[in-house]
């Protein structure tokens, strides 16, 4: 049986004219039970996902996306033009005998305040699909540092700026002023979580 492509991108399309913009910010729409839709800023369509009903017990198919799975592909796609645009003054820290080539941007977190602010940071990350993989290096500089890499300009600099990190540029840190057209992080609700320890 032939299956109908799940998603749909005309921003993607060759044939095109390669004049045509689509501005940010792009959303994410529900539009009906069987499609999500991404659009621009001015309202135009730039891709489709198409996915079983969330009520039906089987699909038609295998390949057929699920509702969560569509949104999160969707998501992924709203978020193109943040990955797009190069914000100046946040480089890549540079070549290093440890540093991995595929993750290029490097933030480092007073280890104080990430002890401190562990757990809710790891729940804002997973909630806002924001990777953040520890190299294991530390840095002492006026304190002591955790430094996390990024293979996405756009996810190290919402961290960066999210828990007040030190960007890096080689071995020395680096102070580059904040966009000011930065995306706002989903915030967590019902937090901080109840722990029964501070009842003691």
């Amino acid at each position: 049986m032939r299956r109908m492509a799940q998603v749909t991108a005309p921003f993607l399309d060759s044939t095109m004219e390669s004049s045509r913009h689509f501005p940010p910010p792009w959303t994410l729409i529900r539009e009906n039970s069987e499609r999500y839709i991404v659009r621009d800023a001015n309202g135009v369509t730039v891709a489709w996902l198409f996915c079983r009903d969330g009520s039906a017990r089987y699909s038609m198919g295998v390949g057929t996306l699920t509702a969560d799975e569509a949104r999160r592909i969707g998501k992924a796609i709203a978020r193109i033009p943040e990955f797009l645009v190069q914000r100046k003054g946040f480089y890549p820290r540079g070549g290093g005998p440890r540093w991995r080539t595929d993750r290029p941007y490097h933030v480092a977190i007073e280890d104080n305040f990430l002890r401190e602010n562990w757990f809710e940071i790891d729940a804002l990350c997973k909630l806002n699909s924001l990777p953040f993989n520890a190299t294991g290096e530390t840095i002492r500089d006026d304190g002591t540092w955790r430094v996390y890499e990024f293979t996405w300009q756009m996810d190290a600099i919402l961290f960066w700026d999210r828990f007040k990190g030190r960007w890096l540029r080689g071995s020395e840190f680096h102070y580059p002023e904040r966009p000011a057209d930065l995306p706002e992080l989903k915030p967590l609700t019902n937090w901080p979580k109840f722990n029964p320890r501070d009842t003691r």
